[in-house]
């Protein structure tokens, strides 16, 4: 194995602790691939260093979970003497997909499935067993994310295409939207019904009203408010209407 992934994935957990308005992600794609640059040609104090450095801290963003396909790819790359400018394309062409890739599976797919099970595990048990078992899942998709690109990266160097098409990512890509639908469809009346069990009849009815009444209206709301403007005014509403209840 690759002297320095170690490190490198170790490193690709702060990948966005650096990020600022020039360079996005561009410091901790420098600092995360830096441990596989180290042998390269005159070592830390060489020219190849130095410039392979300088490209990796260039502006860079993608989604962090999946960027070690990125930092592998172009290591790889470096070591095999591949050209600077093609080495510039090719973190180029990886920013979008990667991204697009990371949403998809992460943020559309993972985390809300993850989430729902969460709370329908409230609904049987401890909170605590509850969020233990969110966390498990959630970390232990987006870890694998990580190890996984960051391997695949520098197996395939340049030709990273291939990874992409790996079949397990893209069963990933397939089912995550459709796995996250189920396991929220589960968690709306199985949470409901928690929520509400020592609510009467007319209060259920209300509560169901109500519920129906904002998914309705947020279709007008959000394009005009913004989601965060919207919660905001949700949330100030049920506190004074929990107030005068």
């Amino acid at each position: 194995m690759k002297r320095g992934l170690g490190a490198a994935m170790i490193r690709l957990f702060v990948f966005q602790g650096s990020m600022n308005h020039e360079r996005l992600q561009g410091l901790g794609m420098a600092v995360a691939i830096e441990p596989l640059l180290r042998d390269l040609n005159g070592g830390r104090a060489g020219k190849a260093y130095r410039s392979a450095m300088g490209r990796a801290a260039g502006f860079f963003n993608t989604h962090p979970y999946l960027a070690g396909l990125a930092v592998g790819s172009i290591a790889k790359a470096e070591h095999e003497g591949v050209p600077p400018q093609q080495i510039e394309r090719l973190r180029t062409a990886l920013k979008g997909p990667l991204g697009s890739l990371g949403d998809r599976i992460v943020w559309a797919g993972v985390l809300p499935a993850a989430a729902a099970i969460g709370l329908i595990v409230l609904t049987l048990a401890h909170p605590l067993v509850a969020a233990a078992t969110f966390l498990f899942l959630f970390n232990a998709v987006h870890v694998a994310l990580r190890v996984w690109g960051l391997l695949a990266g520098w197996r395939f160097g340049i030709r990273v295409a291939e990874a992409l098409r790996h079949p397990v990512l893209q069963a990933g890509l397939r089912l995550s939207g459709p796995v996250a639908a189920v396991a929220i469809g589960f968690a709306i009346p199985v949470v409901a019904e928690w929520l509400t069990v020592d609510f009467d009849g007319v209060a259920k009815w209300g509560t169901a009203g109500v519920a129906a009444a904002t998914v309705i209206t947020m279709r007008w709301l959000v394009p005009t408010l913004g989601a965060a403007r919207l919660g905001i005014l949700v949330l100030a509403m049920t506190l004074v209407l929990g107030w005068l209840w």
